[in-house]
């Protein structure tokens, strides 16, 4: 037992070192833009959703069209359950309750989720398995800036499948790996009219990462806390459903908020089901900011601030005012690269640049994405970190 406390805690710190040296961490990368080479897998592609159909309906032509990979990525799921419960008894308790879930989560949202497993043709209790994923399991890098002519730029990268399922041969995790091919650009549609665009993975009826053109940017980080996603949802589970969920908060607001403001309000003033950073950008000089939340309430507000000489706000999933884990800091090299770039310099091509440095750029990273509110543009690019390079 000693001995394997020992090997666990020099692995640690073998991790945590090589944050630090390189080639795990480098100098800022530069003339990434356009998206090319190894750290570049390929664009994204776009779908419209229709929100004049019916929500039964309104994803089936793209889950028809990702049904293969859908499939893929539950698999690889179901692989990682029976790995830790060999007998199968884990996915079986999962197709048996979490169907029974389905008619308690709000409208359309339940709908959706019955459309896409009815598209796919996978188990219902298998979906909401995979919609409630993101809850608790997403680490990400996101930041908004404001350049010297008041534009202001939103940048993220979606960090996902932390310990679930290490790949030895290629050094992978095998939950990112199988997560690229379902990333997708969406063009959410009323009376034949953008309403917002997302970023997405197919076969998922929440938001991550969103724009309403010239009018909000919207990312959302996952902030750990013992009052954690767990909690909420177990309580969802046994009746109290006071809550909102995170992803269908962002996508209602992305949907529903008309300005800035009123979507910082909901945002800080909405009871949720998991903590959570709500990171924001506006369409005016000064909008832009992270929300930090608990479940019940906005614990802190940091927003763009010229006269204070704060011209972009960065979150990983840490809140800003304490230091990163050691074991996962993003926070200090993205800092590091956005003030080398400086306000004046700063564009969607600097952006992409610091969001390619490593370890900000790390072996969990699905996407990257940036957005621009005075054009109305999200353009989003599926992401690899060659080796060597951090698993987180």
């Amino acid at each position: 037992m000693g001995h394997c406390v020992f090997l666990v805690l020099v692995a640690l710190f073998s991790v945590t070192s090589a944050q630090f040296i390189p080639p795990y961490t480098e100098d800022c990368r530069k003339e990434m833009y356009p998206p090319n080479g190894p750290t570049f897998r390929g664009a994204v592609s776009w779908y419209t959703v229709d929100l004049d159909s019916p929500p039964s309906k309104r994803w089936t032509p793209l889950i028809t069209d990702k049904k293969a990979d859908l499939i893929n990525m539950i698999q690889a799921i179901k692989d990682l359950a029976d790995a830790f419960v060999p007998s199968g008894r884990l996915i079986e308790l999962v197709d048996i309750t979490l169907p029974l879930m389905v008619d308690t989560l709000p409208s359309p949202f339940n709908d959706e989720i019955k459309g896409i497993a009815t598209a796919s043709g996978i188990p219902l209790g298998e979906v909401v398995l995979f919609n409630i994923f993101y809850e608790v399991f997403t680490v990400c890098t996101s930041v908004v800036a404001e350049d010297d002519k008041g534009n202001l730029f939103h940048g993220r990268n979606l960090d996902f499948g932390l310990f679930m399922g290490w790949d030895i041969k290629n050094k992978s995790w095998i939950i990112s790996d199988k997560l690229k091919p379902l990333v997708v650009n969406l063009d959410f549609k009323r009376n034949n009219q953008t309403v917002f665009k997302s970023t997405n993975f197919a076969g998922y009826v929440g938001m991550l990462t969103g724009i309403k053109p010239h009018t909000f940017t919207l990312t959302m980080n996952e902030r750990f806390s013992l009052d954690g996603g767990y909690i909420g949802i177990l309580e969802w589970i046994l009746g109290k459903r006071d809550g909102m969920w995170m992803s269908f908060l962002t996508r209602s607001v992305l949907e529903n908020a008309n300005s800035y403001e009123e979507a910082k309000t909901r945002l800080a003033q909405t009871k949720l089901l998991a903590p959570a950073y709500f990171i924001l950008g506006g369409n005016q000089t000064g909008q832009g900011c992270i929300i930090t939340r608990s479940r019940l309430l906005s614990i802190d507000l940091l927003e763009i601030d010229l006269k204070l000489g704060r011209w972009y706000v960065l979150e990983t999933n840490y809140d800003h005012w304490e230091e990163p884990l050691f074991l996962d800091d993003r926070r200090t090299p993205a800092m590091k690269c956005m003030n080398q770039t400086t306000q004046k310099n700063i564009t969607l091509k600097t952006m992409y640049d610091v969001l390619s440095t490593k370890p900000v750029l790390n072996k969990l990273t699905t996407y990257t994405t940036l957005m621009q509110v005075s054009e109305g543009k999200l353009e989003s690019y599926i992401r690899d970190c060659p080796n060597p390079c951090m698993p987180w």
